[in-house]
């Protein structure tokens, strides 16, 4: 079912009593690219010691690659941050997020259009992401989106710096959504698998620029055809 940009947002339960709700994944729909990861390369990218101190965790993180990603990932992301207190932590998040959004070309510029659709219509929007709070915070900020709800990953401080802490994707989403009192919602946006547990219960499910095999592959999994578009 080709959607063709989803033009009138509340078409359907105009006469509902309360506003329709919309959610929207970030990375990969909002934006292109993984926002989080940028930000991790770009610390690697400004300071050499941090990618010295990869050095000796290297054996052990490519004996691990083919049976965990995430486990690496979690791991890059901890040389990262080590060192990293909350406050500092969330003005480089800030500092980032101003210095991404200068560069437009790495925002989809129709999700945004249809994000600002559903708030004119009076739809309740609310940001669902694995991407990091402080950070997809600042970003919705710069990009004069600071009211939208906003539902995401959360780092924790320790002693060593900034750790992993709540990682909102898959069956996460629906844990967080029903923690800030959302049970329905109308429409949800993504462009990936790991959210069938987010569409599954929507009205209308729709996926951002999937390819052919992944369609189908979201088609199986939802048990009925996914709504589509093509947004640059």
């Amino acid at each position: 079912m080709q959607l063709e940009g989803i033009e009138s947002p509340a078409a359907a339960g105009d006469d509902a009593a309360l506003p329709r709700v919309a959610l929207f994944d970030f990375d990969g729909v909002l934006l292109h690219g993984d926002a989080f990861g940028l930000f991790i390369r770009s610390r690697y990218r400004r300071a050499w010691l941090r990618k010295l101190l990869v050095v000796p965790c290297l054996p052990w993180l490519l004996l691990m690659l083919p049976f965990s990603r995430r486990l690496v990932s979690r791991t890059l992301v901890h040389v990262a941050l080590f060192g990293t207190g909350e406050a500092r932590y969330r003005a480089q998040a800030q500092a980032f997020a101003t210095e991404l959004v200068q560069h437009s070309r790495r925002f989809n510029r129709d999700a945004l259009r249809q994000l600002r659709r559903h708030q004119q219509a009076g739809d309740r929007v609310i940001v669902v992401t694995g991407c990091e709070h402080a950070l997809v915070g600042g970003i919705l900020e710069q990009l004069g989106l600071g009211d939208v709800e906003l539902l995401a990953s959360r780092l924790r401080a320790t002693g060593l710096g900034m750790r992993t802490g709540f990682h909102n994707v898959g069956a996460n989403k629906l844990k967080a959504l029903a923690a800030h009192g959302v049970g329905a919602w109308n429409v949800a946006y993504t462009d990936s698998l790991a959210d069938v547990p987010m569409l599954k219960p929507a009205a209308e499910p729709v996926l951002v620029n999937g390819t052919p095999k992944l369609c189908k592959r979201m088609d199986a999994a939802l048990g009925r055809v996914v709504g589509r578009v093509e947004w640059r």
